[in-house]
This record gives C-alpha cells, sequence and structure tokens, in this order.
C-alpha cells in the first residue's frame, strides 16, 4: 500500500471537512470501549489523511483501526460538519484491499462469499435448500448432541443457535413477481428482497409483501434483482458493488415502480448510496438518482398509510432497538416506534441508548468477535432493564445478534427478538382470522 493509492481512493474535500472537534468521540462505541483517540471517527479520519497526504504509511495498525470501525455512523448525525464519515470508511478499506494479500484461507472464503454466492441469488437457494436440510433432517441435533459444534469458533457456535429455519424457496416463488393491492390501489412499489434475507428471513420477506398489499400497494418483486452490495462495500469490494448497484437500478427502472421498498435497515442506506457509488461513471448517474429518490423503509410506507392496518390488542411490554443504518443512514426514527406504539393494549418501553450499535455490524460479529461481544454485553444490560416481554428490531444483523444476546443473558424463558414486519404481521393475521 502506498499513500498515492489512498489519496486516489479518498475523498480528500470530505477528509478535510473534519473540524476534529470530538464530538464525534461519544457517539462511537469503539471510542467509548477503548478510550483510545485511534479507535474513534476523529482518530480514523486522522489517520487517513495522514496517509494521504504521506506523513503516515498505511502499516497494520492503520490496517486494524479501520478494521475496528463498525461503520455503524452513529457520528454522522452528530457532526456539526456534516462530514460523510461511512463513505470514507469505505474508501480507506478499498484502498487497502486493492494491495492487501490474504492468507490462502480468507482469499478462498471472500472469493467464495463476494463472488459466487451473495451476487447468485440461485447458488443462495441452493445453500439455503442445504441449510434446511441441515436443520430439519436430524443432522444439526446430531452434531450438537456429538459436540462437533465445538470445533467452531465460539461466535459461530451462537450464531449457528440462534439462526432461523432457512428456506427452500425464493419470494418469487412463494408470491409471484406481482401481488395486487387488497382493496384500493394507493401505489405501486417495488420490493427488495435481499440476497441473504430472502434466505434465512424468507417469511419476514412474505410478511412484507402481505402488510403492503393489506396498506393498499400493488407489490412488484423484479426478478432480475440481486444483493445491495452493502457487504461487498464495507468489506473494500466496492468495484463488485458497483455492478450489483447497476444490476438493481436497471431492474427496478424496468418494473416502473413508485417507491422501492426495503425491510433491512442494512440493505436500505446502501440502495441510499447508490448515486454516491456511481458518482463517476456519468452513463448510470441520472438512473442513480431516480432509483434513490424512491427508496423507503417498510416502517416509513407502512406509518404513512397506518389507517389502513388495523391491529390487533397485544397486552405484552415491547421494546425496540434502533438499526444503525436505518437510524443514520436512512435517517428512518420515528415510524417504527409510531407503528410499535399504534399496537392496541401494548406497552412501549424505550430502551436506553437505543441509538447505540448492538455489535452486530453486517458481519462485524464474526471478524470482530471479542469487541463486539463487549458492545453487545453492555446493551443487554440495558435491555434487561426494559423488562420487555418482545424486543423488536428492523434488520436482519441485528435480529440475529439481538437473539444472541438474549440467549448468553439468560433471557430466553421471558423475552423474545422479533422482526417489526413479523410483529406486525403477527398481530394483523389475528386479524384477519377474527374477521
Amino acid at each position: 500500500m502506498h499513500s498515492a493509492d489512498w489519496k486516489a481512493a479518498l475523498d480528500y474535500e470530505e477528509l478535510s471537512n473534519c473540524m476534529r472537534c470530538g464530538f464525534c468521540q461519544p457517539a462511537c462505541p469503539t471510542f467509548r470501549q477503548t478510550g483510545y483517540e485511534a479507535a474513534s471517527p476523529r482518530g480514523r479520519i486522522a489517520l487517513m489523511k495522514a496517509v494521504a497526504d504521506g506523513i503516515l504509511e498505511p502499516d497494520q495498525d492503520v490496517v486494524d483501526q479501520m478494521s475496528l470501525c463498525l461503520g455503524c455512523r452513529a457520528c454522522e448525525p452528530v457532526c456539526p460538519a456534516g462530514v460523510k464519515y461511512g463513505r470514507l470508511i469505505e474508501q480507506a478499506r478499498e484502498a487497502i484491499e486493492r494491495k492487501r494479500v490474504h492468507p490462502w484461507p480468507v482469499r478462498l472464503l471472500r472469493w467464495l462469499a463476494f463472488r459466487q454466492l451473495l451476487p447468485r441469488q440461485e447458488r443462495l437457494y441452493l445453500a439455503g435448500r442445504l441449510l434446511r436440510f441441515y436443520q430439519r433432517s436430524g443432522l444439526q441435533r446430531l452434531a450438537r448432541r456429538l459436540g462437533l459444534l465445538r470445533l467452531l469458533p465460539e461466535q459461530m457456535r451462537t450464531m449457528e443457535a440462534v439462526l432461523p429455519k432457512a428456506a427452500g424457496k425464493g419470494l418469487t416463488e412463494a408470491v409471484g413477481t406481482v401481488v395486487p393491492a387488497r382493496g384500493e390501489k394507493k401505489l405501486r412499489v417495488g420490493m427488495f428482497r435481499g440476497c441473504i434475507m430472502d434466505v434465512l428471513f424468507h417469511e419476514t420477506n412474505v410478511n412484507t409483501v402481505a402488510l403492503l398489499a393489506d396498506a393498499g400497494c400493488e407489490v412488484v418483486i423484479p426478478p432480475g434483482q440481486a444483493c445491495c452490495g452493502a457487504l461487498h462495500a464495507h468489506s473494500g469490494e466496492r468495484e463488485q458493488a458497483r455492478q450489483l448497484a447497476r444490476q438493481n437500478i436497471a431492474a427496478f427502472k424496468q418494473a416502473d415502480v413508485e417507491l422501492i421498498v426495503s425491510n433491512a435497515g442494512g440493505c436500505g442506506a446502501m440502495l441510499q448510496e447508490y448515486h454516491h457509488l456511481l458518482q463517476d461513471d456519468p452513463h448510470w448517474q441520472a438512473d442513480a438518482e431516480w432509483f434513490v429518490r424512491r427508496v423507503r423503509d417498510i416502517s416509513e410506507v407502512l406509518a404513512g398509510l397506518s389507517e389502513t392496518l388495523p391491529l390487533q390488542p397485544l397486552p405484552k411490554r415491547i421494546t425496540y432497538q434502533s438499526s444503525c443504518h436505518l437510524r443514520n443512514g436512512m435517517k428512518v426514527t420515528e415510524e417504527p416506534v409510531k407503528l410499535l406504539q399504534s399496537i392496541p393494549e401494548a406497552t412501549f418501553v424505550p430502551l436506553f441508548e437505543a441509538d447505540r450499535c448492538c455489535g452486530s455490524a453486517g458481519i462485524y460479529n464474526l471478524v470482530q468477535p471479542d469487541m463486539a461481544g463487549r458492545i453487545l454485553e453492555e446493551k443487554m444490560g440495558h435491555v434487561a432493564e426494559t423488562r420487555a416481554d418482545i424486543l423488536v428490531t428492523s434488520n436482519p444483523g441485528c435480529l440475529l445478534q439481538m437473539k444472541a444476546g438474549i440467549k448468553q443473558a439468560g433471557l430466553e424463558d421471558r423475552m423474545e427478538a422479533v422482526h417489526l414486519v413479523d410483529l406486525l404481521s403477527r398481530v394483523r393475521r389475528d386479524a384477519e382470522t377474527e374477521g
């Protein structure tokens, strides 16, 4: 790695916008855990600029600090200069990956995940069918009984224990490519199904389509869509993310929809960055702007049409853990809470520091398990204080992390973690049954 590579990759004007005021530090999970200047957004920006200016070599210590960042973007809302830190950390990681030589097992895993699996939906469905067979054939019980899972790292064992039942088919196989509105048609929306979302959270996708249709939306699921590219961009594979962005833009442009709906905060935030991701591609700029203007989180759409979604009573205590990318990326804060508070007889209990990252951050909990574990432990202390029956979140990674936290904290007998869509659908299905 050389300084010239960093200077070419980084938005130098954005780097220079940092005033070094330090407002970002209290918002940063890794700074709060370590107290190290270099582990704060201000510190990382200073490192980036020093490397770009040729003052500092991009050695392993610099790489480690870029890797330690969760990418939660909690620093952005509190920054008085409006520094787009999320873009800078992705650019820095891209510069690192251009020259980095990983050990061959890591290279193989990255090639399989980023090139062969995530961009290819049919291969993901195949992986889902294999996982489904493992879960339902008795192999999972046998592996646990024989202690074979002890061969895996602790964090992977925890994730295996809380994985939902994998799907053997995709969303379009379950509901088709167009689902008509129930009653008066108010909107024609495109549903972004995601990649892993459609395999591990297939039921959530199905419930999303049903809720949208109930609310008066004609729902189109373009079959040509692909992975959003978030995991690629966060891991320095931005060129692959650009290819996926072009594919998604083309698919939804052809579908001619009024809105593009996501039910995963991480995916939605990435979709809203396509115009920036493709800023150097003049052939795609106009279409990227068209796309970004239409991206909405499911909670925004449902909250705007909530009068068409009568909900049955649910006499439970409910709390909400905000998805970082939904809050800090998409700027969606009030709508999920509004929907939860609209459930009759439910008691909404605010979660202290609900806007703090849970430690999931894509695959951060797998590649940085120690820091992710420290952040989760602090989070679960606040969760336990709510004495909630249901912990709701709006992102699949957060949901798995919350499930793991509940298990580790010994709260399984009195609390469950649920995606916002699934909770609303649970109450809505009751309404349909009684009607």
